[in-house]
């Protein structure tokens, strides 16, 4: 039994990224970074592009938009990369948590098992 994505023939995921392999060193995606389409797709547009822009008319991570094109995390990276360096998407980084102090941290764990 094949699972989607994980099998496909690497001359296809070659085809896809046109021989690219990876984001860049300052790559500033990860797993839960959030994408939002800025722009609608365009005449000639690679056909995952478009996929992704579809996904993400609201803001979804890219481990979502990954699962759903049913392809690796690396090639899904690679193909937003296209999308930020033309524009047609941004990105969206998780917030950091507001509370930082292990005491407030530690009264809500606390309550948590109180429950």
């Amino acid at each position: 039994m094949s699972r989607p994505g994980r099998d496909d023939a690497p001359d296809r995921l070659y085809t896809i990224t046109r021989g690219r392999i990876g984001t860049g060193a300052g790559s500033p995606l990860d797993l839960v970074t959030l994408i939002v389409a800025e722009s609608a797709a365009a005449t000639g547009m690679q056909s995952e592009h478009v996929a992704i822009l579809r996904l993400t008319e609201f803001p979804t991570s890219v481990v979502e938009i990954a699962a759903e094109l049913r392809l690796p995390v690396s090639i899904t990276k690679v193909l937003l990369s296209d999308l930020l360096a033309t524009g047609h998407v941004s990105a969206r980084h998780p917030r950091r948590p507001a509370i930082t102090d292990p005491d407030i941290l530690e009264q809500v764990l606390v309550g948590l098992r109180n429950l």
